[in-house]
């Protein structure tokens, strides 16, 4: 599907199709492709078979990248259709285990206050917040959803602001405040017989379609390759004229650190690191007619990664396990 393709001309059925074949072809980005493919399924409104695609890639976690991520979308999903028990219970699962990702806790709290269980989702972005953001000085931007959604939702219960709140009106960039934006008294506004009080409401509206627009039409991160120890060992055997790109295995790592940072410096933003393997390589080289050993591929092999959904955003939180894979949070490490 092109990116400009407008969703109203888009067959959700076909798409799905085409990402499963897709899948197939790249067995390394089965995980992302199905995931998008679970979607589409979703938005045809076939939500049976949205959850036999989760159950499909759950069938295998430990090869998962980002389980809770597959169950919380399950747990969403099957609530839709009337599975509300077992949707209840992937949530309260998920709280246990407290993924270090932002991304599965927003979506079951998002889920929880889709159907009205206010204090049960407030909960949930709270222990989030305490979870990933404790010691925090700059939330990434992975983490806003979590503060802007618990934002909401203490609007729409009435609780007065806190520490947290001030801190999601400072990162929210919008014209219209997060406290219009949440108001609840704007449900009302949209039944109002006023002008005035619709055409305000409309200028809301439009000022929060403009951040999601604005989240949406983000690029694909501009991403540095990152070869582990063994693909790189592996690489430079089978093509040794990249050693002149890779003198060793501690340079590479050091030059993607300080290469992120000065991008970063420079106001580069959507940053990530996309990793790669050797038969993925020889792969793409392939494809593109070429040999492995021509360095002008590295590059574009990057970004043919970070748009099949492999980059991982940097830089990580700081107790987050480092990105080169060391086990070591990324603090003491190359975030040192």
């Amino acid at each position: 599907m092109r990116p400009d393709t407008p969703a109203e001309n888009v067959d959700h059925t076909a798409e799905a199709a085409r990402l499963e074949r897709t899948a197939g072809l790249y067995p390394e980005d089965a995980e992302a492709l199905l995931l998008q493919a679970a979607a589409h399924l979703e938005l045809s409104d076939d939500r049976p078979a949205a959850t036999a695609l989760y159950d499909r890639l759950l069938s295998t976690p430990d090869s998962l990248e980002n389980a809770p991520l597959v169950r919380a979308l399950k747990a969403s999903n099957l609530w839709e259709y009337d599975h509300e028990a077992e949707a209840r219970a992937i949530i309260d699962g998920i709280r246990v285990t407290a993924p270090r990702d932002p991304a599965p806790w927003v979506i079951v709290a998002e889920s929880l206050e889709a159907h009205d269980e206010l204090e049960a989702a407030h909960d949930t972005f709270t222990e989030a917040a305490t979870l990933l953001l404790a010691n925090v000085t700059e939330p990434p931007r992975a983490t806003h959803p979590v503060l802007f959604g618990r934002h909401r939702v203490r609007r729409m219960l009435g609780l007065p602001h806190d520490d947290w709140d001030t801190r999601a009106d400072t990162l929210h960039s919008s014209s219209v405040s997060l406290d219009e934006l949440h108001d609840p008294k704007r449900v009302w506004s949209l039944g109002s017989d006023n002008p005035a009080e619709l055409e305000a409401e409309i200028s809301r509206l439009r000022a929060e379609l403009g951040t999601y627009r604005e989240a949406l039409s983000r690029p694909f991160p501009v991403a540095v390759l990152h070869w582990p120890a063994e693909e790189l060992r592996e690489l430079l055997t089978a093509y040794p004229d990249l050693s002149t790109e890779y003198p060793s295995h501690p340079e590479h790592l050091s030059t993607i650190e300080s290469s992120l940072r000065e991008l970063s410096a420079s106001g580069t933003a959507n940053l990530g690191i996309v990793t790669a393997t050797v038969p993925s390589y020889e792969a793409f080289a392939a494809s593109e007619g070429s040999s492995p050993s021509d360095m002008t591929l590295l590059p574009q092999y990057a970004t043919t990664l970070a748009a099949r959904g492999r980059a991982v955003a940097w830089p990580p939180q700081r107790a987050s396990e480092c990105w080169c894979g060391e086990s070591e949070q990324y603090d003491v490490c190359h975030g040192s």
